[in-house]
């Protein structure tokens, strides 16, 4: 059990039998020595957020991941193949436990598969993935990187923007939390 006052972002807590992330975290100090506690929170397998509030004496429960190394195989209609890096076990996962995850999902790409009590709840991402940029607007000498964006769809079907520079056939860093550009990879 873990004490609202250690209770921090990015842990993961079990409340009504679903597990839940902590996205932020306030403590509310009241009148007569009471205080509250503020949290914002994702839903780990619905992927929706939600604030409630609690007393700070209450106690929460802590959820446990279980997180395996896998690799991206393929996928046909809605379903997405992962492979255990380590047991070559194949796991089947539905594209609607996936969400905006598959705009960042190539083949061959290593991940996290996400389980709860035995059962698959998603993928976590690396901080960020190289892509090649498939269609884009033409660049023209002297654009440099602080001059604006422009749109880019990328090989997985995702539109970012970009610098003025990055042609049709680059590879760039993007950010998979954000969905922004990072850089120009070589």
């Amino acid at each position: 059990m873990i004490d609202a006052g250690e209770l921090r972002k990015g842990i993961t807590i079990e409340l009504d039998g679903q597990p839940y992330q902590v996205l932020d975290y306030q403590h509310i100090k009241m009148a007569r020595g009471s205080a509250q506690v503020r949290l914002k929170l994702r839903d780990v397998r619905a992927g929706h957020t939600t604030e409630r509030v609690f007393q700070a004496s209450q106690k929460f429960a802590k959820a446990f991941l279980d997180r395996r190394q896998v690799q991206y195989l393929y996928h046909d209609g809605s379903l997405y193949h992962f492979m255990d890096n380590e047991t070559f076990e194949q796991t089947a996962v539905d594209k609607a436990l996936l969400g905006d995850a598959l705009n960042y999902l190539k083949d061959g790409a290593n991940l996290q598969l996400l389980t709860f009590k035995g059962q698959t709840i998603g993928i976590e991402l690396p901080v960020s993935v190289e892509l090649k940029v498939a269609e884009t607007g033409p660049g023209f000498k002297g654009d440099t990187a602080s001059a604006g964006s422009k749109p880019a769809k990328l090989e997985t079907g995702i539109t970012i923007q970009v610098p003025f520079f990055i042609n049709t056939g680059d590879t760039i860093k993007v950010d998979t939390r954000t969905g922004q550009y990072l850089e120009r990879k070589n």
